[in-house]
């Protein structure tokens, strides 16, 4: 079997005639890890935290696309019939969120939604198109908006 040779400095730490590590060279060592210990840790709670507000704008935005394609599929609501049954569009449940829909007929002239009349409790005129408005919230604050329009089958 071949020897290997050290070098002295080498054979000087093995021997133990080494004289160790400073105290100064210690605290330096023990900062720098705590030091990238924190940075690690940060990251950590950075992406975290990105994590969990992805998950919710996902799900809101599922909520907020399962219910407008659950209002196109519901029967067409006339809103300028003060006496419609039933009153609005049914709303998805989804404890936390809140589901809101906003229906309102709109001029197909012009895509402006006809004026509300309060005192009849209905709009001006509804022409078979309708502006649907969801929003989906959180803690009552709004996570996603989603637009989109409904037609009467004729």
């Amino acid at each position: 079997m071949k020897r290997v040779r050290l070098s002295s400095k080498v054979r000087k730490a093995f021997q133990g005639s080494s004289r160790g590590f400073t105290l100064i060279e210690v605290v330096v060592a023990i900062a720098l890890l705590g030091t990238i210990a924190i940075a690690v840790l940060s990251a950590l709670s950075t992406a975290s935290l990105a994590l969990m507000t992805a998950d919710v704008r996902a799900t809101a935005e599922s909520l907020a696309r399962s219910q407008m394609e659950y209002v196109k599929n519901q029967g067409y609501i006339d809103y300028s019939d003060p006496e419609r049954n039933p009153e609005d569009y049914d709303e998805i449940e989804a404890d936390p969120y809140t589901v809101e829909v906003v229906a309102e007929p709109i001029d197909p002239d012009t895509y402006e939604p006809y004026p509300y009349i309060e005192e009849e409790g209905a709009f001006y005129q509804d022409d078979g198109i309708q502006q649907i408005t969801v929003s989906v919230s959180k803690n009552e604050e709004v996570v996603i908006t989603l637009e989109g329009y409904k037609r009467a089958l004729e």
